[in-house]
Protein backbone atom coordinates (compact mmCIF):
# COMPACT_ATOMS: atom_id res chain seq x y z
CA UNK A 1 0.00 0.00 0.00
CA UNK A 2 1.28 3.03 -0.61
CA UNK A 3 3.22 5.62 2.15
CA UNK A 4 1.65 8.87 1.94
CA UNK A 5 3.64 11.70 2.94
CA UNK A 6 2.56 15.56 4.03
CA UNK A 7 0.76 16.70 0.94
CA UNK A 8 2.87 18.90 -0.74
CA UNK A 9 1.96 21.89 -3.19
CA UNK A 10 1.04 19.95 -6.13
CA UNK A 11 0.36 21.07 -10.21
CA UNK A 12 -3.32 21.45 -10.43
CA UNK A 13 -5.18 19.27 -13.28
CA UNK A 14 -7.64 20.32 -15.98
CA UNK A 15 -7.17 17.97 -19.12
CA UNK A 16 -7.14 14.41 -19.60
CA UNK A 17 -4.12 14.88 -22.23
CA UNK A 18 -2.04 16.45 -18.90
CA UNK A 19 -2.50 12.80 -17.49
CA UNK A 20 -1.36 11.07 -20.60
CA UNK A 21 1.82 13.08 -20.28
CA UNK A 22 2.09 12.01 -16.75
CA UNK A 23 2.79 8.11 -17.85
CA UNK A 24 4.52 9.60 -20.45
CA UNK A 25 6.90 10.59 -18.07
CA UNK A 26 7.47 7.43 -16.53
CA UNK A 27 9.32 6.03 -20.07
CA UNK A 28 13.36 4.88 -19.26
CA UNK A 29 13.95 6.03 -22.27
CA UNK A 30 17.74 5.12 -21.87
CA UNK A 31 20.15 3.05 -18.87
CA UNK A 32 19.14 -0.40 -17.72
CA UNK A 33 15.79 -1.70 -16.90
CA UNK A 34 15.05 -2.42 -13.37
CA UNK A 35 13.09 -4.84 -10.93
CA UNK A 36 11.63 -4.18 -7.55
CA UNK A 37 9.86 -6.63 -5.22
CA UNK A 38 7.29 -6.21 -2.54
CA UNK A 39 7.08 -8.85 -0.05
CA UNK A 40 3.87 -9.06 2.38
CA UNK A 41 4.05 -11.30 5.28
CA UNK A 42 1.65 -12.19 8.05
CA UNK A 43 2.68 -11.78 11.84
CA UNK A 44 1.12 -14.13 14.24
CA UNK A 45 2.22 -14.71 18.34
CA UNK A 46 5.12 -17.56 18.15
CA UNK A 47 2.88 -20.29 20.08
CA UNK A 48 -0.48 -18.61 18.51
CA UNK A 49 -2.47 -17.81 15.43
CA UNK A 50 -4.30 -14.45 16.73
CA UNK A 51 -3.66 -11.22 14.85
CA UNK A 52 -1.24 -8.95 16.60
CA UNK A 53 -2.09 -5.78 17.00
CA UNK A 54 -0.31 -2.45 16.82
CA UNK A 55 -0.40 -1.42 20.04
CA UNK A 56 1.15 -3.09 23.20
CA UNK A 57 4.70 -4.38 24.01
CA UNK A 58 4.31 -7.46 21.63
CA UNK A 59 2.56 -5.01 19.14
CA UNK A 60 3.31 -4.45 15.27
CA UNK A 61 4.28 -0.60 16.49
CA UNK A 62 7.36 -2.14 18.32
CA UNK A 63 8.26 -4.62 15.62
CA UNK A 64 8.19 -1.58 13.13
CA UNK A 65 10.64 0.61 16.04
CA UNK A 66 12.59 -2.49 16.21
CA UNK A 67 14.11 -1.75 12.95
CA UNK A 68 15.65 1.36 14.17
CA UNK A 69 18.96 -0.64 14.97
CA UNK A 70 19.27 -1.45 11.38
CA UNK A 71 19.62 1.95 10.16
CA UNK A 72 15.79 2.67 9.45
CA UNK A 73 14.33 6.16 10.13
CA UNK A 74 10.97 6.44 11.66
CA UNK A 75 7.42 7.38 9.39
CA UNK A 76 5.03 9.04 11.11
CA UNK A 77 2.00 11.00 10.00
CA UNK A 78 2.01 13.76 12.13
CA UNK A 79 5.12 14.36 14.63
CA UNK A 80 3.10 12.54 17.36
CA UNK A 81 1.28 9.97 15.46
CA UNK A 82 2.23 6.46 15.42
CA UNK A 83 4.97 5.03 13.55
CA UNK A 84 3.25 3.43 10.34
CA UNK A 85 6.80 2.97 7.83
CA UNK A 86 10.23 2.41 8.53
CA UNK A 87 12.43 3.63 5.75
CA UNK A 88 16.40 2.73 5.32
CA UNK A 89 17.72 4.45 1.59
CA UNK A 90 15.17 3.23 -1.26
CA UNK A 91 13.87 -0.04 1.18
CA UNK A 92 10.56 1.24 2.75
CA UNK A 93 9.13 -1.01 5.54
CA UNK A 94 4.97 -0.57 5.71
CA UNK A 95 1.76 -1.71 7.08
CA UNK A 96 -1.55 -2.99 5.29
CA UNK A 97 -4.20 -2.26 7.14
CA UNK A 98 -4.83 -5.69 8.67
CA UNK A 99 -1.09 -5.36 10.15
CA UNK A 100 0.49 -7.20 7.14
CA UNK A 101 4.49 -6.36 6.97
CA UNK A 102 5.60 -5.38 3.22
CA UNK A 103 8.90 -4.68 2.31
CA UNK A 104 9.19 -2.45 -0.61
CA UNK A 105 12.33 -2.84 -2.05
CA UNK A 106 14.72 -0.68 -4.17
CA UNK A 107 14.70 -1.35 -7.82
CA UNK A 108 17.75 -2.87 -9.02
CA UNK A 109 19.04 -3.97 -12.47
CA UNK A 110 18.95 -7.37 -11.58
CA UNK A 111 16.89 -9.59 -9.44
CA UNK A 112 19.91 -11.35 -7.77
CA UNK A 113 20.51 -8.48 -6.11
CA UNK A 114 16.96 -7.46 -4.93
CA UNK A 115 16.67 -11.17 -3.70
CA UNK A 116 20.14 -10.63 -2.00
CA UNK A 117 18.21 -7.29 -0.15
CA UNK A 118 14.94 -9.33 0.53
CA UNK A 119 17.34 -12.23 2.13
CA UNK A 120 18.69 -9.08 4.85
CA UNK A 121 15.45 -7.88 5.37
CA UNK A 122 14.28 -11.82 5.82
CA UNK A 123 17.15 -11.90 8.65
CA UNK A 124 16.69 -8.45 10.32
CA UNK A 125 12.88 -9.35 10.27
CA UNK A 126 13.81 -12.57 12.13
CA UNK A 127 15.82 -11.09 14.58
CA UNK A 128 13.44 -8.61 15.79
CA UNK A 129 10.16 -10.97 15.97
CA UNK A 130 12.13 -13.02 17.81
CA UNK A 131 12.84 -10.67 20.15
CA UNK A 132 9.02 -10.26 20.65
CA UNK A 133 7.61 -13.48 20.60
CA UNK A 134 6.32 -13.29 17.22
CA UNK A 135 6.71 -15.11 13.65
CA UNK A 136 5.99 -14.42 10.24
CA UNK A 137 4.10 -16.54 7.69
CA UNK A 138 3.63 -16.51 3.91
CA UNK A 139 0.46 -17.00 3.30
CA UNK A 140 -2.03 -15.35 0.64
CA UNK A 141 -4.80 -15.06 3.20
CA UNK A 142 -5.04 -15.73 6.82
CA UNK A 143 -5.70 -18.99 7.78
CA UNK A 144 -7.72 -18.62 11.10
CA UNK A 145 -10.32 -15.90 12.37
CA UNK A 146 -12.35 -13.38 10.44
CA UNK A 147 -12.42 -9.10 9.72
CA UNK A 148 -14.82 -9.12 12.60
CA UNK A 149 -11.32 -9.66 15.52
CA UNK A 150 -8.62 -8.17 13.10
CA UNK A 151 -7.32 -4.87 14.23
CA UNK A 152 -6.68 -1.70 12.33
CA UNK A 153 -3.50 -0.21 12.13
CA UNK A 154 -3.50 3.67 12.50
CA UNK A 155 -3.08 4.68 9.17
CA UNK A 156 -5.50 7.68 8.09
CA UNK A 157 -5.47 6.35 4.95
CA UNK A 158 -7.23 3.07 5.92
CA UNK A 159 -9.39 4.43 7.72
CA UNK A 160 -11.29 6.70 4.70
CA UNK A 161 -10.48 3.67 2.61
CA UNK A 162 -12.41 1.66 5.57
CA UNK A 163 -15.13 3.61 5.29
CA UNK A 164 -15.48 3.84 1.16
CA UNK A 165 -14.22 0.59 -0.33
CA UNK A 166 -15.79 -1.34 2.64
CA UNK A 167 -19.43 0.12 0.68
CA UNK A 168 -18.46 -0.96 -2.55
CA UNK A 169 -17.65 -4.89 -2.30
CA UNK A 170 -18.45 -8.21 -0.25
CA UNK A 171 -15.02 -8.78 0.17
CA UNK A 172 -13.78 -5.21 0.29
CA UNK A 173 -12.84 -6.00 3.87
CA UNK A 174 -11.61 -8.98 3.87
CA UNK A 175 -8.79 -7.94 1.05
CA UNK A 176 -7.80 -5.15 3.42
CA UNK A 177 -7.36 -7.26 6.30
CA UNK A 178 -6.81 -10.42 6.02
CA UNK A 179 -4.90 -11.04 2.20
CA UNK A 180 -1.34 -10.94 1.71
CA UNK A 181 1.05 -11.28 -2.03
CA UNK A 182 4.19 -10.73 -3.67
CA UNK A 183 4.59 -8.15 -6.48
CA UNK A 184 7.21 -7.10 -8.98
CA UNK A 185 7.36 -3.72 -10.12
CA UNK A 186 9.02 -3.13 -13.87
CA UNK A 187 10.02 -0.68 -16.20
CA UNK A 188 8.93 -0.01 -19.95
CA UNK A 189 11.09 2.06 -22.77
CA UNK A 190 8.14 3.91 -24.19
CA UNK A 191 4.18 3.46 -24.66
CA UNK A 192 4.29 0.74 -27.08
CA UNK A 193 6.47 -1.01 -24.80
CA UNK A 194 4.52 -0.32 -21.99
CA UNK A 195 1.11 -1.83 -23.87
CA UNK A 196 3.27 -4.98 -25.14
CA UNK A 197 4.57 -5.76 -21.29
CA UNK A 198 1.21 -5.36 -19.79
CA UNK A 199 -0.83 -7.15 -22.51
CA UNK A 200 2.23 -10.36 -22.06
CA UNK A 201 1.77 -10.25 -18.59
CA UNK A 202 -2.39 -10.02 -18.55
CA UNK A 203 -2.14 -13.06 -20.80
CA UNK A 204 -0.64 -15.16 -18.45
CA UNK A 205 -1.63 -13.72 -14.99
CA UNK A 206 -4.08 -17.09 -14.58
CA UNK A 207 -0.76 -18.95 -15.01
CA UNK A 208 0.85 -16.79 -12.21
CA UNK A 209 -2.15 -17.00 -9.90
CA UNK A 210 -2.07 -20.87 -10.12
CA UNK A 211 1.83 -21.29 -9.71
CA UNK A 212 1.70 -18.74 -6.76
CA UNK A 213 -1.69 -20.19 -5.37
CA UNK A 214 -1.02 -19.99 -1.64
CA UNK A 215 -4.15 -19.46 0.51
CA UNK A 216 -6.42 -22.55 0.55
CA UNK A 217 -7.98 -21.93 4.42
CA UNK A 218 -9.87 -19.78 5.23
CA UNK A 219 -11.52 -19.48 9.23
CA UNK A 220 -10.20 -22.67 9.80
CA UNK A 221 -11.13 -24.87 7.03
CA UNK A 222 -10.48 -25.55 3.45
CA UNK A 223 -12.01 -23.15 1.23
CA UNK A 224 -12.67 -24.72 -1.94
CA UNK A 225 -10.30 -22.42 -3.74
CA UNK A 226 -6.22 -22.57 -3.81
CA UNK A 227 -5.91 -18.95 -4.15
CA UNK A 228 -8.53 -17.76 -1.65
CA UNK A 229 -6.70 -13.99 -1.88
CA UNK A 230 -7.13 -14.13 -5.64
CA UNK A 231 -11.16 -14.89 -4.76
CA UNK A 232 -11.62 -12.05 -2.75
CA UNK A 233 -10.52 -9.37 -5.53
CA UNK A 234 -13.59 -10.86 -7.30
CA UNK A 235 -15.89 -9.09 -4.95
CA UNK A 236 -13.64 -5.53 -3.69
CA UNK A 237 -14.77 -3.64 -6.31
CA UNK A 238 -15.99 -4.00 -9.79
CA UNK A 239 -14.60 -0.70 -11.14
CA UNK A 240 -11.35 -0.72 -10.06
CA UNK A 241 -10.38 -4.60 -9.74
CA UNK A 242 -9.49 -7.46 -12.20
CA UNK A 243 -9.03 -7.22 -15.87
CA UNK A 244 -10.02 -3.41 -17.71
CA UNK A 245 -11.82 -4.42 -21.08
CA UNK A 246 -8.62 -2.53 -22.96
CA UNK A 247 -5.80 -5.14 -21.57
CA UNK A 248 -8.38 -7.98 -23.20
CA UNK A 249 -9.52 -6.81 -26.64
CA UNK A 250 -6.28 -5.27 -28.08
CA UNK A 251 -7.22 -1.97 -27.37
CA UNK A 252 -4.65 -1.15 -24.32
CA UNK A 253 -3.07 2.16 -24.14
CA UNK A 254 -1.95 4.59 -22.26
CA UNK A 255 -5.43 6.96 -22.99
CA UNK A 256 -7.27 3.32 -22.08
CA UNK A 257 -5.99 2.76 -18.75
CA UNK A 258 -6.45 6.30 -17.86
CA UNK A 259 -9.94 6.62 -18.88
CA UNK A 260 -10.66 3.08 -17.25
CA UNK A 261 -9.26 4.58 -14.17
CA UNK A 262 -10.91 8.12 -14.70
CA UNK A 263 -14.47 6.13 -14.44
CA UNK A 264 -13.82 4.60 -10.77
CA UNK A 265 -15.06 6.44 -8.17
CA UNK A 266 -12.61 8.17 -5.37
CA UNK A 267 -12.29 6.44 -2.44
CA UNK A 268 -10.35 9.66 -0.92
CA UNK A 269 -9.11 13.43 -1.54
CA UNK A 270 -6.64 14.67 0.42
CA UNK A 271 -7.66 18.49 1.74
CA UNK A 272 -6.34 20.52 4.29
CA UNK A 273 -4.34 18.02 6.34
CA UNK A 274 -7.40 15.36 6.26
CA UNK A 275 -9.00 12.81 4.31
CA UNK A 276 -12.28 13.50 2.97
CA UNK A 277 -14.32 11.10 1.01
CA UNK A 278 -16.13 12.75 -2.13
CA UNK A 279 -19.03 11.10 -4.21
CA UNK A 280 -17.20 11.74 -7.43
CA UNK A 281 -15.26 10.26 -10.21
CA UNK A 282 -12.01 11.64 -11.34
CA UNK A 283 -13.26 12.25 -14.07
CA UNK A 284 -15.92 14.67 -12.15
CA UNK A 285 -12.83 15.84 -9.65
CA UNK A 286 -11.06 16.98 -12.82
CA UNK A 287 -14.00 18.54 -14.37
CA UNK A 288 -15.70 20.61 -11.24
CA UNK A 289 -13.05 20.32 -8.24
CA UNK A 290 -14.10 19.72 -5.11
CA UNK A 291 -14.65 22.57 -2.73
CA UNK A 292 -13.12 25.31 -5.14
CA UNK A 293 -9.66 23.41 -5.45
CA UNK A 294 -8.58 21.90 -8.70
CA UNK A 295 -7.22 18.53 -8.98
CA UNK A 296 -3.55 18.51 -8.62
CA UNK A 297 -1.10 15.73 -9.57
CA UNK A 298 -0.86 14.36 -6.17
CA UNK A 299 -4.63 13.26 -6.41
CA UNK A 300 -4.11 11.53 -9.16
CA UNK A 301 -1.53 9.65 -7.92
CA UNK A 302 -3.24 8.90 -4.82
CA UNK A 303 -6.66 7.71 -7.26
CA UNK A 304 -3.80 5.72 -9.34
CA UNK A 305 -2.49 4.19 -5.69
CA UNK A 306 -6.66 2.87 -5.21
CA UNK A 307 -6.93 1.05 -8.52
CA UNK A 308 -6.17 -2.21 -8.01
CA UNK A 309 -6.23 -4.18 -11.12
CA UNK A 310 -4.25 -7.38 -11.80
CA UNK A 311 -1.50 -5.54 -14.20
CA UNK A 312 -1.39 -2.05 -12.51
CA UNK A 313 0.08 1.09 -13.82
CA UNK A 314 1.63 4.02 -12.13
CA UNK A 315 5.46 5.24 -12.56
CA UNK A 316 5.91 1.18 -13.32
CA UNK A 317 3.96 -1.57 -14.50
CA UNK A 318 3.10 -4.14 -10.92
CA UNK A 319 2.38 -7.35 -11.71
CA UNK A 320 -0.32 -8.35 -9.03
CA UNK A 321 -0.91 -12.47 -9.52
CA UNK A 322 0.60 -13.95 -6.40
CA UNK A 323 0.00 -14.84 -3.38
CA UNK A 324 2.44 -14.29 -0.24
CA UNK A 325 4.94 -17.29 -0.79
CA UNK A 326 8.59 -17.37 1.30
CA UNK A 327 11.23 -15.08 -0.13
CA UNK A 328 12.71 -17.67 -2.71
CA UNK A 329 9.46 -17.37 -4.44
CA UNK A 330 9.12 -13.53 -4.68
CA UNK A 331 12.56 -13.49 -6.32
CA UNK A 332 11.46 -15.91 -8.72
CA UNK A 333 8.53 -13.96 -9.80
CA UNK A 334 10.63 -11.34 -9.84
CA UNK A 335 12.83 -13.63 -12.30
CA UNK A 336 10.20 -14.42 -14.15
CA UNK A 337 8.73 -11.69 -15.08
CA UNK A 338 11.84 -10.01 -16.02
CA UNK A 339 12.99 -13.05 -18.61
CA UNK A 340 9.53 -12.70 -19.79
CA UNK A 341 9.21 -9.07 -20.19
CA UNK A 342 12.93 -7.37 -20.77
CA UNK A 343 13.11 -9.94 -23.86
CA UNK A 344 11.27 -9.45 -26.94
CA UNK A 345 11.08 -12.93 -28.45
CA UNK A 346 10.48 -14.20 -24.70
CA UNK A 347 7.83 -11.62 -24.43
CA UNK A 348 6.72 -12.49 -27.85
CA UNK A 349 6.23 -16.36 -27.09
CA UNK A 350 4.79 -15.80 -23.55
CA UNK A 351 1.99 -13.55 -25.13
CA UNK A 352 1.41 -16.53 -27.53
CA UNK A 353 1.73 -18.97 -24.71
CA UNK A 354 -1.80 -19.75 -23.81
CA UNK A 355 -4.71 -20.32 -26.34
CA UNK A 356 -6.03 -16.81 -27.48
CA UNK A 357 -9.16 -16.49 -25.50
CA UNK A 358 -12.07 -13.70 -25.92
CA UNK A 359 -12.22 -11.41 -22.92
CA UNK A 360 -14.50 -13.52 -21.48
CA UNK A 361 -13.16 -16.79 -21.39
CA UNK A 362 -9.90 -15.26 -20.16
CA UNK A 363 -11.64 -13.97 -17.22
CA UNK A 364 -13.28 -17.83 -16.69
CA UNK A 365 -9.81 -18.93 -17.03
CA UNK A 366 -8.73 -16.80 -14.25
CA UNK A 367 -11.85 -18.11 -12.39
CA UNK A 368 -10.78 -21.59 -12.50
CA UNK A 369 -7.13 -20.94 -11.69
CA UNK A 370 -7.99 -19.34 -8.43
CA UNK A 371 -10.27 -22.18 -7.86
CA UNK A 372 -7.87 -25.34 -9.30
CA UNK A 373 -4.35 -23.73 -9.44
CA UNK A 374 -2.45 -25.76 -11.98
CA UNK A 375 -5.39 -27.92 -12.30
CA UNK A 376 -7.66 -25.80 -14.11
CA UNK A 377 -7.98 -26.38 -17.85
CA UNK A 378 -7.71 -24.51 -21.09
CA UNK A 379 -7.58 -25.72 -24.99
CA UNK A 380 -7.81 -29.14 -23.81
CA UNK A 381 -4.13 -28.67 -21.25
CA UNK A 382 -3.74 -28.31 -17.53
CA UNK A 383 -2.30 -24.88 -16.70
CA UNK A 384 0.27 -27.60 -15.52
CA UNK A 385 1.19 -28.78 -18.85
CA UNK A 386 1.67 -24.72 -19.69
CA UNK A 387 4.05 -23.87 -16.58
CA UNK A 388 6.92 -25.43 -17.74
CA UNK A 389 6.81 -23.88 -21.05
CA UNK A 390 6.49 -20.54 -19.36
CA UNK A 391 9.43 -21.21 -17.36
CA UNK A 392 11.67 -22.28 -20.22
CA UNK A 393 10.81 -18.95 -22.28
CA UNK A 394 11.72 -17.03 -19.26
CA UNK A 395 14.99 -18.69 -18.86
CA UNK A 396 15.38 -18.18 -22.33
CA UNK A 397 15.33 -14.69 -22.29
CA UNK A 398 17.31 -14.13 -19.21
CA UNK A 399 20.13 -15.91 -21.06
CA UNK A 400 20.37 -12.99 -23.31
CA UNK A 401 20.33 -10.55 -20.05
CA UNK A 402 22.91 -9.29 -17.37
CA UNK A 403 23.18 -11.61 -14.76
CA UNK A 404 22.70 -15.10 -13.40
CA UNK A 405 18.63 -14.24 -12.54
CA UNK A 406 17.75 -18.00 -13.81
CA UNK A 407 18.95 -19.65 -10.87
CA UNK A 408 16.39 -18.06 -9.09
CA UNK A 409 13.49 -19.82 -11.25
CA UNK A 410 14.37 -23.01 -9.59
CA UNK A 411 11.40 -22.76 -7.18
CA UNK A 412 8.96 -22.63 -9.65
CA UNK A 413 10.57 -24.93 -11.61
CA UNK A 414 10.12 -27.46 -8.97
CA UNK A 415 6.46 -26.68 -8.83
CA UNK A 416 6.28 -27.08 -12.75
CA UNK A 417 7.74 -30.40 -12.27
CA UNK A 418 5.53 -31.52 -9.23
CA UNK A 419 2.24 -30.31 -11.28
CA UNK A 420 1.02 -28.52 -7.55
CA UNK A 421 0.79 -25.15 -6.39
CA UNK A 422 1.96 -24.59 -3.16
CA UNK A 423 -1.65 -24.46 -1.84
CA UNK A 424 -1.69 -28.11 -2.38
CA UNK A 425 1.30 -28.49 0.66
CA UNK A 426 -0.66 -26.21 2.63
CA UNK A 427 -3.62 -28.71 2.68
CA UNK A 428 -1.73 -31.78 3.26
CA UNK A 429 0.10 -29.74 6.30
CA UNK A 430 -3.25 -28.52 7.51
CA UNK A 431 -5.15 -31.96 7.18
CA UNK A 432 -2.42 -33.61 8.83
CA UNK A 433 -1.90 -31.36 11.72
CA UNK A 434 -4.27 -28.72 12.01
CA UNK A 435 -4.00 -25.44 13.38
CA UNK A 436 -0.41 -26.96 14.52
CA UNK A 437 0.40 -26.58 10.70
CA UNK A 438 1.32 -23.00 11.69
CA UNK A 439 4.67 -24.24 13.11
CA UNK A 440 5.98 -25.65 9.90
CA UNK A 441 4.91 -22.94 8.24
CA UNK A 442 6.42 -19.83 10.00
CA UNK A 443 9.70 -18.37 8.02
Amino acid sequence: MSLDAQQLESPPLGRVEELVQLLAAAERHEGPLLVGLEHERLLFPAQGRTPVPYDGPRGVGEVMQGFSRFGYAEFREAPQSPVIAMQRGAQTLTLEPGGQFELAGAPFETVGEAHAELLQHHRELKEVLDELGLRALALGYRPFGTIDGMPWMPKSRYGAMRESLGARGSHALHMMLMTATGQVSLDWRDEADCVAKVTASVRISPLLVALFANSPIVDGRPSGFQSFRSRVWNDVDAARCGYPQAMLDGSFSYRAYIDWALDAPMLFLRRGGRYVVPKLTFRQLLAQGYDGEPATESDWADHLSTMFPEVRLKRIIEVRAADSNGPAMTSALGALMRGVLYDDAAREAATKLLPALQPDGHRALHLAAQRDGLGAEVGGKTLADYAGELLAIARDGLSRQRGADAALLAPLEAIARARVAPAVGVLRAFETSGAAFLDALAL
